[in-house]
């Protein structure tokens, strides 16, 4: 699973999940993506059970990219525990995920392999997405 190698603090505020993502809101590195279509706190085990089923669906001759990172630290707090005596010890990591972002991207397969494949891995992931396709620029 994805987690951060070291971190400058060990334990995050919890902040705001407004607005959309403009930075990392186009395919950039292959030909298919996977776009969010909600917000949402993605979990490294959902990112890497998507992962697994993309990749386990197209078998061999692809690239996939993982455009998303879980570097967001997730505190909680033992069950049946009294308030106060401090922050809970970390549970998970997990990446903020806007509308927009591209999740994943595939190269290397024909489209309705890519289609099918991303589409498994839509299914393991807590939000709604949108298979998208490159743009082809006309420079």
């Amino acid at each position: 699973m994805l987690t951060p190698k070291r971190l400058k603090f060990r334990k995050q505020q919890r902040r705001r999940r407004m607005g959309c993502d403009y930075a990392g809101s186009e395919v950039a590195f292959g030909q298919y993506g996977l776009k969010a279509m909600a917000a949402c706190w993605m979990t490294s085990r959902q990112i890497e059970a998507a992962r697994v089923a993309l990749t386990r669906h197209v078998k061999r001759g692809d690239k996939v990219w993982i455009r998303v990172f879980p570097d967001k630290p997730v505190t909680k707090k033992p069950l049946e525990t009294r308030q106060g005596k401090g922050k809970g010890p970390v549970e998970f990591y997990a990446a903020v995920i806007r509308p927009g972002r591209i999740l994943f991207e595939i190269e290397g397969v024909d489209a309705t392999v890519a289609r099918q494949a991303l589409e498994l891995a839509a299914q393991k992931l807590p939000i709604k997405t949108r298979v998208v396709e490159r743009e082809i620029s006309h420079a």
